[in-house]
């Protein structure tokens, strides 16, 4: 288990249809129920925010959007960083935003842009080693975003396919959490299956589903739900029958014993302990 004094906050995304079904006029929002909690684990409305709008094919609107919701909330330093190549990400004016800033923001999109133009530069190296050695610093991410966390990354794939092996695409994300495969938009698109195949994969490995509106605080392996809607984990540690690595592509699959938790706000999951700890029904909506 990876030891880190940082936070992250991986977010399921909750898409605002505008005018068309069409990427043009559609913006990633978070509710501001979610951004809260962003803010508040990064020290407050006096906390220096970096936007990174990478993952979007509309990078000017959807930085604005996060500038005014962020803004809402009492925030004034918000810097939009728009890194659209790995050039960008060795500028020497965006290595120092990540160096000075109390929380990065990545919005959602394609999650192979975040890899593609920031994995593997210096500021990748800096918000690695910031999580790892700094109480306070807050990596948050919504759908893509979320999903470049992990080390083993879902690049894409059909849910409507899944349960077949082949139908979930694999690529190297930021590692800033090795332990986990995220997966966003998990109750509103299908996505049970798709994780199934990726955990299947990688069986050392927890994967989560995280509804749109749903959120995770991590900190130091320690999972806490946020936000409206359900958090799916997939323990696949003590599978008793896996089969994916004997078949062929296109091939059904089948599992045995793998474990899962539908949690809600407030619940939390232990990484290393494997532990699940349910809030009682009474309890406050946080």
């Amino acid at each position: 288990m990876t030891k880190a004094k940082g936070t992250l906050i991986p977010i399921g995304g909750n898409e605002d249809k505008g005018i068309e079904d069409n990427e043009m006029y559609t913006l990633e929002f978070i509710d501001e129920g979610i951004l809260y909690h962003v803010v508040k684990e990064a020290g407050g409305i006096d906390a220096k925010i970096v936007v990174i709008p990478t993952a979007s094919s509309i990078p000017v609107e959807v930085g604005q959007s996060y500038i005014t919701a962020f803004s809402k909330l009492g925030c004034e330093d918000i810097t939009v960083l728009d890194i659209r190549s790995r050039e960008d990400s060795e500028k020497q004016s965006s290595i120092d935003l990540i160096k000075s800033c109390d929380c990065v923001m990545f919005s959602g999109g394609d999650q192979s842009k975040i890899t593609n133009k920031i994995g593997g530069t210096t500021i990748h190296t800096i918000l690695a080693e910031r999580y790892s050695n700094e109480e306070g610093f807050v990596i948050a991410g919504t759908s893509a975003g979320a999903m470049a966390m992990a080390k083993r990354m879902i690049a894409g794939g059909s849910a409507t396919e899944a349960f077949v092996k082949g139908a979930v695409d694999m690529y190297k994300g930021l590692a800033l959490i090795p332990e986990l495969i995220i997966d966003t938009h998990f109750i509103q698109r299908g996505r049970f299956g798709r994780v199934s195949e990726a955990v299947a994969k990688f069986p050392k490995l927890i994967g989560i589903g995280l509804a749109e509106d749903t959120g995770l605080i991590i900190k130091d392996g320690d999972m806490q739900v946020i936000g409206s809607g359900m958090v799916i984990i997939f323990d696949p540690r003590k599978l008793k029958h896996n089969n994916e690595k004997i078949l062929e592509e296109g091939t059904p699959m089948s599992l045995t014993n793998l474990k899962v938790h539908v949690l809600a706000n407030g619940d939390r999951f232990n990484i290393k302990k494997k532990k699940v700890q349910v809030l009682p029904v009474e309890a406050p909506f946080i």
